[in-house]
């Protein structure tokens, strides 16, 4: 050993506001009821103060090599819209800002503790340039959680009650499928382990918190290389209903009915289609194979 202090695994470059000379501010019409709009409009002001260059988008983003173009990338919304930029740039190498503007905001808050957009710009100085990992579900990105089974199920309900929107339309979803859900039997493979059972919740997340606020996995980190895998058994309604609230809290990991795992990939089989959410967003399938991206995106944290 040459005596030299060991360097952490992740990219880290001291960040100052003079190292961000242009900035493309990503946003949409839909997100959080115009706050997504207002959002940028403020930043907007913020940079213009400053002289840096900036150019806000909304529901027409730019090509990727028109992105490159700039310094950095800052996103408003919530997981919806930092999944649909994922899946948009996957090779993005630009450094990127999440800024609150969707309902949930469960990856902003993993990012920054929960603290407000004009409290996060003001602490830019202060933030360094990071890697952090990702996970892929049959080629498509996923950054904060997938979940299949009781978490798709609600996600693919509350698409069917989009216009009640919001926490309230999420809790409506919640107990209906609280109440008639029927749980998958799935086969799950995590290297030479095999897991086969109904499971209530099949959760593989990146980061520690998922659904507005549940702590699924709350000694998740989002830069070690790995995905926690939490499932839950198979339980009658009444047991859902004493039990849901303390996985919100995350108290439950040491539950015997509760398996955690952390894993690099994992493949699930099904002999039924089953819904399947990526950080909000749906898709359907039997047979899926999950993998942990590490180190795919820079972000300013």
């Amino acid at each position: 050993m040459d005596g030299k202090k060991k360097l952490p695994n992740f990219y880290y470059i001291h960040s100052h506001m003079n190292n961000i000379n242009s900035v493309a501010i990503l946003t949409n019409s839909l997100s959080g009821k115009n706050k997504g709009i207002e959002t940028a409009k403020w930043l907007s002001d913020q940079l213009t103060q400053k002289n840096i260059h900036h150019t806000i988008y909304t529901d027409q983003w730019p090509s990727n090599a028109e992105l490159h173009e700039f310094s950095d990338c800052w996103i408003i919304g919530g997981d919806g819209t930092i999944n649909y930029f994922i899946n948009l740039y996957p090779n993005c190498s630009l450094p990127l800002m999440l800024y609150n503007g969707g309902t949930g905001n469960d990856f902003a808050w993993k990012l920054y503790g929960g603290i407000s957009n004009k409290a996060l710009y003001e602490s830019i100085s202060k933030r360094a340039i990071r890697h952090i990992d990702a996970g892929m579900v049959n080629e498509k990105l996923f950054i904060n959680c997938l979940g299949i089974g009781f978490d798709g199920e609600i996600v693919a309900s509350m698409k069917t009650i989009r216009f009640i929107g919001g926490h309230f339309g999420y809790l409506l979803a919640v107990i209906y499928k609280i109440l008639f859900f029927k749980e998958p039997l799935l086969e799950i493979q995590n290297g030479e382990q095999i897991y086969n059972g109904r499971y209530l919740l099949a959760l593989f997340v990146n980061s520690s918190r998922a659904g507005g606020g549940f702590f699924i996995a709350p000694t998740a980190k989002i830069d070690d290389g790995k995905l926690d895998m939490v499932l839950a058994n198979k339980m009658p309604v009444w047991k859902r209903l004493m039990y849901l609230p303390i996985i919100k809290k995350g108290k439950h990991l040491h539950y015997p009915f509760i398996t955690h795992k952390l894993g690099e990939s994992f493949s699930i089989k099904s002999n039924a289609i089953f819904p399947i959410q990526m950080d909000g967003e749906l898709l359907y399938s039997k047979n899926v194979v999950i993998k942990v991206l590490h180190n795919k995106f820079l972000f300013r944290i």
